[in-house]
């Protein structure tokens, strides 16, 4: 929020008129763009509610606050989703280089050390500008977008799809996926409210209530709601769910592989056959344990506009034509990394 307060005072300082209610407007956005992430992130985004990514969930709850409000958040709901008429506001929410990225990426750079993550935010804002109603970075930024770039491709495999945190999201998926799987046998398992409301089976996205239901279950879903029913999972009867939450609980993630083509049927099949004798599983159990799959990384995030340079001249380019490290081929590459999860003990 502050560094789009920033951005607004840049783009105000080169004659671009922003109005006091357009600044509230997009600060409101940005706010609020991720309000829609659910515990751990990313990580259950598809597991509390199928088909429902998290920018879906952002304007759900967004929409009942500007209910609750007499619509005062309109403005800012348009320009998160990109129907307001001056789109410069939108890139600065949602955007190769969004304030949120610009956020980011240093502060996940400081907090685990990853030193290649750090970016000069502060003078990529200073040289935002608006060009055919699209926002871009005057040329003399090029090298700091350049670095801004290379650095959230280095996060993203360093830190975002490293490979421990690939194990534990697919941990945590599983034991959801198996607890659900247990509720829908008929066991009662402990969970806190918001929680045992995801349990149940599938939401009507579609009916009004529903979604009133959802929003107010899922605002009131935090960590702390997954990590106690883990824990009294891990003595809840159902030996797999138990075994899941132990080792979540614990610490003891399951073993990962990673390499850039897909794993044979062969080798899957056979991983699975000795962690099901090692471990007693049952064939449909299996999954639970040895599951394969893939991460990706793209320099250029896929669906939003390009970057573009403003020339001295007043004209802009991409800048895949202007830089000197990136063509339009390497920008938009999609570098995928297969992984195969599976026990740690079936090795030793």
């Amino acid at each position: 929020m502050y560094l789009t307060g920033q951005a607004v005072h840049t783009l105000r300082s080169k004659g671009i008129e922003i109005s006091e209610a357009e600044e509230v407007a997009v600060l409101t956005a940005i706010l609020l763009h991720d309000i829609g992430h659910g515990p751990f992130s990313h990580a259950l985004e598809h597991s509390l509610i199928e088909d429902t990514p998290h920018e879906v969930m952002s304007v759900l709850i967004m929409e009942e606050l500007n209910n609750a409000m007499n619509g005062r958040l309109t403005e800012a709901i348009a320009i998160f989703r990109g129907e307001y008429p001056r789109r410069f506001f939108h890139d600065l929410v949602t955007g190769q280089m969004d304030m949120d990225r610009m956020d980011y990426l240093r502060r996940d750079s400081f907090f685990t050390g990853v030193i290649e993550g750090s970016v000069g935010s502060d003078r990529i804002i200073r040289m935002l500008n608006v060009a055919d109603d699209r926002l871009v970075v005057d040329e003399k930024g090029i090298y700091s977008v350049e670095k801004f770039l290379i650095a959230r491709r280095m996060m993203y495999w360093q830190v975002y799809n490293h490979r421990t945190v690939v194990s534990a999201e697919k941990l945590l998926t599983s034991l959801l996926v198996r607890a659900r799987q247990v509720t829908a046998e008929g066991v009662k398992l402990f969970a806190p409210p918001a929680l045992e409301w995801f349990l149940a089976p599938r939401h009507n996205m579609a009916a009004l209530e529903e979604r009133k239901a959802l929003v107010g279950h899922f605002t009131a879903l935090d960590e702390s709601d997954i990590l106690s029913a883990t824990k009294v999972w891990m003595s809840c009867g159902d030996r797999v769910l138990e075994d899941l939450c132990r080792r979540f609980v614990n610490r003891d993630l399951l073993g990962i592989e990673l390499q850039r083509t897909p794993f044979s049927g062969e080798k899957v099949a056979e991983t699975g056959r000795r962690a099901k004798t090692l471990l007693g599983l049952k064939d449909d159990e299996v999954i639970f344990y040895v599951n394969t799959g893939d991460v990706y990384n793209q320099t250029y995030a896929p669906g939003t506009p390009e970057v573009r340079i403003l020339l001295k001249n007043g004209s802009t380019r991409d800048i895949t034509a202007v830089s000197d490290l990136f063509d339009k081929e390497a920008l938009s590459e999609k570098v995928t990394k297969y992984y195969l999860c599976y026990p740690k003990e079936i090795v030793n």
